[in-house]
């Protein structure tokens, strides 16, 4: 994110201003895990996943037994996404949850390999549902790339252990620019507080670990 705090400019242009440093960061965390979410606001703004590239962290993971790519999943209520989007041609495991109704386009589709529809009463994901869908499917560890509805409503369901910042050295401003978490937002006495792990200074960006206290 910027130094006040946007991850964004007021556009909601994709985020090119990490350093080599940052996306190597990145995908270090992603080659942790066995699955990685992300919502669809977030394709749509990239068109792509991150994927492992670095061979030591290809072949860490082959020593771990676990396949090349962590499996890499969509959150959308409405399921609606551009199959034309260079994502649907990387090669990764795809997922996609979803609701009923978002579900339903993609019938008959190979584009993603596995489609859940995990809906609350009020037609947005349930969380819950999911959590244990992940368990009995086997993913132990999953990372969440963004964007800040999708992880306002895994803070709010109380799903995220530990959160990694990276502030990098410019300003962004703007009313409107999205931010790490958006959603209805959390009063001060209810908002999930956060214990400080580590903190790294690579040149001009500052990388944060925090651990979610409970």
């Amino acid at each position: 994110m910027s130094a006040d705090g946007k991850i964004a400019d007021f556009q909601a242009s994709p985020a090119r201003f990490g350093s080599a440093v940052d996306k190597a960061h990145l995908e270090k965390q992603i080659a942790l895990v066995d699955g990685v979410l992300f919502g669809a606001e977030t394709l749509r703004t990239y068109g792509t996943t991150l994927m492992i590239n670095d061979p030591e962290l290809l072949k860490q993971r082959e020593l771990q037994g676990k396949r090349s790519q962590p499996i890499h999943i969509v959150c959308s209520s409405s399921g609606k996404i551009d199959p034309q989007l260079h994502f649907f041609k990387q090669q990764v495991p795809r997922w996609l949850f979803t609701t009923i109704n978002g579900s339903q386009f993609w019938q008959q589709k190979g584009a993603f390999h596995k489609v859940f529809a995990i809906a609350t009463v009020e037609g947005g994901i349930n969380w819950v549902a999911a959590g244990e869908k992940l368990t009995e499917m086997g993913l132990q560890k999953v990372a969440v790339l963004g964007g800040g509805k999708l992880v306002a409503s895994l803070l709010a369901a109380d799903f995220v252990d530990e959160i990694w910042l990276t502030v990098c050295p410019l300003i962004l401003g703007g009313e409107n620019a999205p931010t790490p978490v958006t959603g209805a937002g959390f009063l001060a006495n209810l908002a999930p507080k956060l214990q400080l792990l580590s903190v790294e200074r690579v040149d001009q960006e500052v990388f944060l670990h925090y651990r979610l206290q409970r």
